[in-house]
């Protein structure tokens, strides 16, 4: 016996084919979306950590640039202290300097020969004063040479003046005073050479 389907057939493969298709393509979006989603929450995670560990070197270098803001402060006034201690280690070793150069000259001053001005300027002198001759300037300079505190006299001028009707020599001359080495700067003589020396 020959049985004969009379149901559509093909319209029922192709129902099943939409349906199918239906749920592939509803499966595939949920597919994509838990895909997109899981995605999304990992690089909002790295992005999340990135922004806290920019965040924390912000942080860290802004207490970096505290701290060196505080170190250039301190430099600074260890620069100023550190002047100062020189100018007053300079004015220590310095303050007998006037005292020696008075006595230094008045122990040169030959008879006959008068100062009017003294001026200093660093390690330089300028005495000023009158002789009663030319020969008497020449032995002041002498006696300034010959002086373990005074180096270098030189005569800026000489001129003949009058003082109290008397023809005297003006003159003008420039001097050094010999400073003292500091300690640190002394040479050092080992004790073997030292004991040499005095053989």
């Amino acid at each position: 016996m020959i049985r004969i389907n009379l149901l559509p057939h093909r319209e029922e493969k192709r129902r099943l084919r939409r349906q199918q298709f239906y749920v592939v393509s509803a499966a595939m979006a949920v597919i994509g979306a838990l895909v997109g989603f899981v995605v999304h929450s990992v690089y909002a995670g790295y992005i999340e950590r990135q922004d806290g560990r920019n965040a924390f070197l912000k942080a860290e270098i802004k207490k970096l640039d505290t701290e060196i803001a505080e170190i250039k402060r301190l430099r600074e006034q260890i620069d100023a202290l550190l002047a100062r201690k020189q100018v007053i280690e300079s004015l220590q070793g310095r303050r007998a300097e006037t005292v020696h150069l008075f006595n230094e000259l008045a122990t040169a001053m030959p008879d006959g020969v008068y100062l009017k001005t003294i001026k200093q300027t660093g390690d330089r002198v300028m005495l000023g004063g009158y002789a009663q001759s030319n020969a008497r300037v020449s032995h002041l300079m002498r006696n300034l040479d010959g002086s373990p505190f005074l180096q270098n006299p030189g005569l800026v001028e000489v001129k003949a003046a009058s003082v109290n009707s008397r023809r005297v020599s003006e003159f003008n001359l420039n001097i050094g005073i010999e400073r003292a080495q500091p300690e640190e700067d002394k040479p050092v003589v080992a004790a073997g050479q030292d004991k040499v020396a005095r053989k």
